[in-house]
């Protein structure tokens, strides 16, 4: 008798599976948007969630810190807060046309951690379509692919301020080493 229950089991077992399997996935939302804030930097088009920007500022009075990693371009005063600034241009190894009194900070901000990226201009907002997203091109590779959250069709790379924001390496160590 216990091998017909097993096999009942076994049966209804099987019969959720299919009708599991069988659903249809629920339809995309294709009205779904990002609003992106575009900048330049280094004659390529990159842009960031609006969720994560705090603020944009103009780039000054920029001091450099001994000991912290290369993409990390100093500090600087943001009406009485240090704000750590990081150069992606350093960070994605593109071409440094140097500083200007154009160059913005775009003052990313997560629930417990703030910092500055460096853009060369400011292109304004945009809003894409999730759906448009591509996954990447093939010059994005290592360090750009990792936060890489998409490419829009106009070669816009979207960068994840999420992942940026949790990278360890994006910040300075408020502790000083033994």
């Amino acid at each position: 008798m216990s091998t017909d229950a097993d096999a009942e089991t076994t049966r209804r077992i099987l019969e959720q599976r299919a009708r599991a399997a069988a659903r249809r996935p629920a339809a995309p939302d294709v009205t779904e948007r990002l609003d992106i804030l575009a900048f330049s930097l280094a004659g390529e088009q990159y842009g960031v969630e609006v969720s994560h920007v705090g603020e944009v500022c103009k780039l000054k009075d920029l001091t450099a810190l001994p000991c912290t990693p290369a993409s990390i371009a100093g500090v600087m005063n943001l009406r009485g807060r240090i704000l750590a600034v990081v150069d992606l241009r350093r960070l994605f190894d593109l071409p440094n046309r140097g500083l200007t009194e154009f160059n913005k900070v775009i003052v990313l901000r997560g629930a417990d951690r703030e910092f500055g990226l460096m853009a060369d201009s400011i292109d304004g907002l945009q809003s894409v379509p999730v759906l448009s997203l591509q996954d990447g091109l093939p010059t994005l590779t290592g360090i750009r692919e990792r936060f890489l959250k998409g490419v829009t069709v106009r070669m816009l790379a979207v960068l994840d301020g999420r992942k940026l924001l949790g990278d360890a390496a994006l910040g300075v160590n408020e502790q000083v080493g033994e």
